[in-house]
């Protein structure tokens, strides 16, 4: 199932730079879910990912 993206808000990573590089833009502030895209393609494929795998993900980013 598609998650609704009607009210995601999109933030760049503060890592990121501006100079066109490979950058990737969160929307975690939707119910349930986490959504991940291209920043450079952001009407092309989302990724989706349920809070709790998404926040295991950083955990482990971070360790």
């Amino acid at each position: 199932m598609t998650p609704d993206l009607t009210n995601a808000v999109w933030r760049k990573s503060t890592r990121s730079d501006n100079n066109g590089g490979a950058c990737v833009e969160v929307a975690d502030n939707l119910p349930a879910v986490v959504a991940v895209r291209d920043s450079k393609d952001q009407q092309g494929p989302v990724l989706s990912f349920t809070s709790s795998a998404w926040s295991s993900f950083v955990q482990g980013l971070k360790r």
